[in-house]
């Protein structure tokens, strides 16, 4: 029998020892830990799509107050917010307005033209002497022609000649008159034009008073100082604030799932949520730039209140609201939250725990409202989705609830 070295088996057991070690190590290491996730249940239950947008309330008939004729408006007292009353309340008040100021060649020229009518008038007023002195002759000579006619000295028609130059003469009487009238409305109309908006003269003249068309409050004065108008200037703006109705734009292709009478939630106007009623959908579209520069075609959605009489009084004319308009209603529906799904080829899948793994999930998808989605196909209710799935996850990756 060879004699040898002695083995060591206590060194081997040692290094054994620490390669398991090491080797359980490195195991651990390099498996993956769980994933922590928010996680969210699959329910059955209403699911309610709504059209979303910001719009403005308006008073339903509002009644624009314009000036009838040109002159000069005196200062509008009423405030807005004053009530008003068919026919009795005084709106406004339009005086004639100032003669303009004359330059130096104008007013030489109507000087000019005044003097021209003074002389046409004293030729009108001798043609008038002429004429009556003319027809006091004749009425003389037809005088002495009855007197010689009676005792036969003169022919009968040497008398009618007579009788005639009288009537001419009385004629012509007449129409020097009418003349001279004539002449003395153009002098005034010359002096008319040398008036200036320091002259007297205007004690007397009428004014036009614009008065209450409807029960209501005055809603905006448009011209509240004093100063000329044009006619057909716009003074104010009259309405009944408790008649409100509601406008808002909203996309062509989300206002073709709007159906009037639709069931209308109105907030964010300063108060409590508010109820109204789609009434009309405007028939055109329009072209509206976005905030960000996009051309988008809108279309204007009027809304009623659903119960006018008990409209706050806070809320007026003008006030800007948001309004969500139900566009589609489910009951018993299975729905999923819009944060757990994400596209998949296409498609939309979620991310499903079981057991503590992660299952992808492809599903079939109805309606969305930005916060839910109807599932037609791929899950069943009590089923657990992840909620916001980030890059870490994949199909059988560990997951574990996050701790709230």
């Amino acid at each position: 029998m060879a004699h040898g070295r002695p083995v060591s088996f206590g060194r081997y057991i040692f290094w054994g020892v620490i390669s398991v070690l090491v080797a359980a190590f490195l195991a651990w290491a390099f498996v993956p830990n769980a994933v922590p996730v928010d996680v969210s249940t699959v329910e059955v239950g209403p699911m309610t799509v709504r059209v979303e947008g910001e719009g403005r309330t308006r008073v339903k008939d509002i009644y624009a107050i314009s000036a009838p004729v040109a002159g000069r408006l005196m200062r509008i007292e009423a405030e807005a917010g004053d009530p008003v009353v068919a026919g009795q309340t005084r709106l406004a008040v339009i005086e004639p307005a100032d003669p303009t100021i004359l330059d130096s060649r104008t007013r030489a020229e109507a000087e000019a033209t005044a003097q021209a009518a003074e002389e046409t008038l004293a030729l009108a007023s001798a043609d008038v002497e002429r004429a009556r002195a003319e027809l006091g002759f004749a009425r003389a000579e037809l005088y002495r022609a009855r007197k010689l006619s009676q005792n036969g000295t003169i022919s009968q028609r040497a008398l009618d000649v007579a009788k005639l130059e009288a009537a001419t003469r009385a004629a012509e009487v007449k129409s020097a008159e009418a003349t001279r009238k004539v002449r003395e409305h153009e002098l005034q109309t010359a002096r008319a034009r040398l008036l200036t908006p320091t002259s007297d003269g205007a004690d007397g003249q009428c004014c036009v008073a614009i008065a209450a068309p409807i029960d209501g409050q005055v809603l905006r004065v448009l011209h509240e100082s004093a100063g000329v108008v044009g006619a057909g200037e716009a003074l104010m703006e009259l309405g009944n604030p408790r008649h409100l109705e509601v406008v808002v734009d909203v996309l062509t292709s989300d206002a073709a799932r709007i159906r009037e009478g639709a069931e209308v939630v109105i907030e964010n106007w300063g108060g409590q949520p508010l109820k109204g009623i789609v009434r009309r959908i405007e028939p055109f579209g329009y072209t509206k730039v976005s905030v960000l520069g996009i051309e988008e075609q809108r279309v204007d959605v009027i809304i009623d209140f659903a119960d006018p009489a008990a409209l706050p009084a806070a809320l007026g004319h003008g006030f800007r609201v948001e309004v969500g308009i139900n566009a589609w209603h489910g009951e018993g529906v299975l729905k999923a939250p819009m944060s757990a799904l994400f596209r998949v080829e296409g498609g939309w899948g979620v991310f499903v725990m079981e057991n503590g793994k992660a299952r992808l999930a492809r599903l079939e998808v109805g309606h969305m409202n930005g916060r839910e989605a109807e599932v037609l196909g791929g899950l069943s209710a009590g089923e657990a989705v992840v909620l916001h799935p980030s890059d870490r996850i994949s199909d059988q990756v560990s997951l574990v609830r996050r701790e709230k």
